[in-house]
């Protein structure tokens, strides 16, 4: 019996399929802006799918398993690191992405690489290093920036990346709280439908996980969570997130991707709830000045004795695991030990 024949669809029957299938929201393939430095086009992948392979191949992306999301990793192998929180957003955008009929690709590679400037042991690292670095006149640090300049200037040892525009825009613009301008486009306004969903998808993934990390160290017991958050966002993990994307996608139109009231209500709820009882939980707080001490030391051993710039010494402590910052601390601290 002959082996089967099957069509081969590439980059450009690909871009014609984006082109008449995609919402008018969205960012097909054949209308991306373009990269910094001028590359031969791919003939199987389109653009965007060439910016996900290259990020999920990139060094950056490996060490995001061994960094913490919010509870120090030896926790428990169940709990989430920064690497399964990438991909659990990544998988929450592409489903929004589908149901809108919005570029999958595009809102992938934007989920994929929205973190990967961020700094060992969590939010507390980033909060360390950003006051080391304004100490030394840097502006600070935002995880969302040393992402940006990881995907731009870091990978390759030096070379960048090299990726589109709306991948590059994507991934700067994911987090709120950045009120900046790059190429002409205000970060608290994403420049495409996609970012929008990732930056959606972060909050659904982020706000959730953490609960359920919270609930299994028991932080916190299921009966302490707010009746009023549980009785609109779901009973479960699973019951939550179905129903904050099934949310987000009834109620996004003409290009905004957006929940209704009573969920947005909600949403914010759970946010002050984990603040109180998760964020600032004795044995997270506990961590920080252990935190801090490995991170001030690090950095005094990069830019006083290693000769290193202030910036220079950001980027090497930001893109290091956990472990390797803890190994590192002890070989400096402790010597001959």
């Amino acid at each position: 019996m002959a082996e089967a024949e099957y069509d081969v669809i590439g980059r450009e029957a690909w871009e014609k399929h984006e082109l008449a299938w995609l919402s008018p929201w969205a960012c097909p393939s054949a209308k991306s802006r373009g990269r910094a430095r001028e590359e031969s086009l791919c003939p199987l992948r389109t653009a965007f799918q060439r910016d996900r392979d290259r990020i999920i191949h990139s060094k950056s992306f490996r060490r995001l398993k061994h960094k913490t999301q919010v509870l120090s990793l030896p926790e428990s192998d169940h709990t989430r690191t920064r690497l399964t929180h990438t991909l659990e957003v990544a998988q929450i955008a592409r489903t929004i992405s589908r149901a809108l009929r919005l570029n999958e690709d595009l809102t992938e590679a934007i989920a994929l690489g929205h973190d990967l400037g961020h700094t060992p042991f969590g939010h507390t690292g980033e909060r360390v290093l950003r006051k080391l670095s304004i100490k030394c006149g840097l502006p600070g640090f935002h995880h969302a920036e040393q992402s940006l300049r990881v995907v731009d200037v870091l990978e390759r040892d030096g070379a960048g990346l090299n990726l589109t525009w709306e991948v590059r825009m994507g991934i700067i613009q994911h987090s709120k709280g950045q009120v900046d301008v790059r190429d002409g486009f205000n970060l608290e306004s994403p420049s495409s439908t996609e970012a929008w969903v990732v930056r959606v998808s972060d909050s659904i993934a982020y706000l959730n996980h953490d609960l359920d990390d919270a609930l299994g160290a028991k932080f916190v017991a299921s009966g302490d969570v707010p009746r009023d958050i549980l009785r609109v966002l779901g009973e479960s993990h699973g019951s939550r997130i179905d129903a904050l994307v099934r949310d987000v996608v009834s109620h996004s139109k003409e290009g905004r991707v957006e929940f209704s009231e009573p969920f947005l209500e909600q949403i914010e709820n759970l946010r002050n709830f984990l603040y109180v009882s998760v964020y600032s939980h004795e044995s997270v707080k506990k961590e920080e000045p252990k935190v801090a001490r490995v991170i001030e030391t690090l950095f005094e051993q990069a830019t006083n004795e290693d000769g290193l710039e202030p910036r220079e010494a950001a980027d090497w402590i930001s893109g290091m695991t956990d472990r390797y910052a803890i190994e590192l601390f002890r070989r400096i601290a402790e010597p001959h030990a």
